[in-house]
């Protein structure tokens, strides 16, 4: 996507209300919005709720806010319009592709022991189906790509993250793909972690799909959720859930899916959050990806510099704005944090916290992290 750079991060952090009192680094599990995200949502509801049905149709004017959406996304991930399903929730995205998928008692599926719920409990609900699930060990938040050539040798869907939500470590996602192509098996990537916070464009992953969200990184509302599918693999997707947005002609009997990724969506759904989600888009666009990257790569490195080695579960050397830092008891040390105005979050594997650090943050705030944990050390 083309950006107009015109704001700073400061300038966005500005409009975040959230971020005027205490020291928010939970981004990878929330990020608050700029007042202007939340307003667009608000208006879109107001417009919708007391002018549309007079002035306009409701349907007509939801459907028009889901296409500029989905055109926004698109264009924003480097993909086609018709290649975008909007979501509730990257969870959503997943099980949305998984439940396409025509499973056959004794076909495999393979993840990495990285994987976030959304990217577990999908299939285990399928191996109570008959279908066996592999998983892939790794190592300080790394995979072996042979060992995953061997797990994915005679699997029918690989599923793995960009960006792991332990230890903040970019997986090669472009190789694990050519991987899992070359043993004739889909390959679907959780890459909530990465819009808003790295360059992502699709095209160059080759995946066949990858499900994401607008809540952490680009700082939209929660149920503003996307799923890429590749315009070929989506012809071949039958999903368990149908109504009137997945089929042609809702009418028509017998009916047909709608071309593309939009098969995957069901029914009337309020757009207020992908309408938030335009809109989130366009404000980090406004920065500039590459200024945010940048930004977090400095704010990340000087937290990781303060870490000694033996408490450090992150890259020394950065790859993302998730730091993961071991300490004593993790639970009283986010309370504790908690109390000192430092809103971190706890992971449960590893037994550890994470701090999630954005271009947002300053240094200062950084470093008053740092002050609070070195009295644990």
């Amino acid at each position: 996507m083309s950006e107009n750079v015109t704001m700073t991060p400061t300038e966005l952090r500005t409009d975040i209300p959230a971020l005027q009192d205490g020291i928010y680094l939970n981004y990878g599990a929330h990020g608050p919005s700029p007042r202007y995200v939340v307003e667009a949502a608000d208006e879109f509801v107001r417009t919708h709720e007391y002018e549309s049905p007079i002035a306009a149709d409701p349907y007509e004017t939801a459907f028009a806010a889901f296409d500029r959406t989905r055109e926004t996304v698109a264009s924003f991930i480097g993909a086609e319009p018709d290649e975008i399903a909007l979501t509730e929730s990257t969870t959503g995205g997943i099980n949305a592709f998984a439940n396409a998928i025509d499973w056959q008692p004794g076909d495999v599926v393979v993840r990495t022991d990285l994987e976030h719920p959304a990217g577990i409990l999908p299939w285990q609900r399928l191996e109570r189906e008959g279908v066996e699930v592999r998983v892939v060990e790794t190592e300080a938040g790394r995979i072996d790509p042979d060992e995953f050539a061997a797990a994915v040798t005679d699997a029918k869907l690989a599923c793995f993250s960009a960006l792991t939500w332990t230890h903040g470590t970019q997986l090669p996602v472009a190789e694990l793909v050519d991987i899992a192509h070359d043993a004739g098996a889909l390959a679907l990537v959780d890459a909530v972690q990465v819009p808003g916070q790295l360059p992502m464009d699709v095209g160059e992953w080759g995946a066949d799909a990858v499900a994401a969200a607008g809540h952490k990184w680009l700082l939209g509302l929660w149920g503003g959720g996307f799923l890429y599918v590749d315009r070929a693999v989506a012809e071949d997707l039958e999903p368990r859930a149908v109504g009137y947005r997945s089929v042609e002609d809702a009418n028509a009997d017998p009916y047909e899916y709608a071309a593309g990724a939009r098969r995957l969506e069901v029914g009337s759904a309020n757009p207020a959050p992908h309408v938030a989600l335009g809109e989130a888009i366009g404000a980090i666009s406004e920065v500039g990806i590459d200024t945010i990257e940048a930004r977090i790569h400095r704010l990340a490195s000087r937290l990781a510099d303060g870490v000694p080695d033996d408490r450090l579960l992150s890259p020394r050397t950065p790859e993302s704005g998730l730091v993961t830092i071991d300490v004593a008891d993790p639970t009283a040390t986010v309370e504790r944090l908690a109390a000192a105005g430092i809103v971190v979050r706890e992971l449960p594997s590893p037994d550890a916290i994470r701090a999630s650090v954005h271009a947002v943050n300053t240094a200062a705030e950084v470093d008053r992290l740092l002050e609070e944990l070195k009295r644990e050390w």
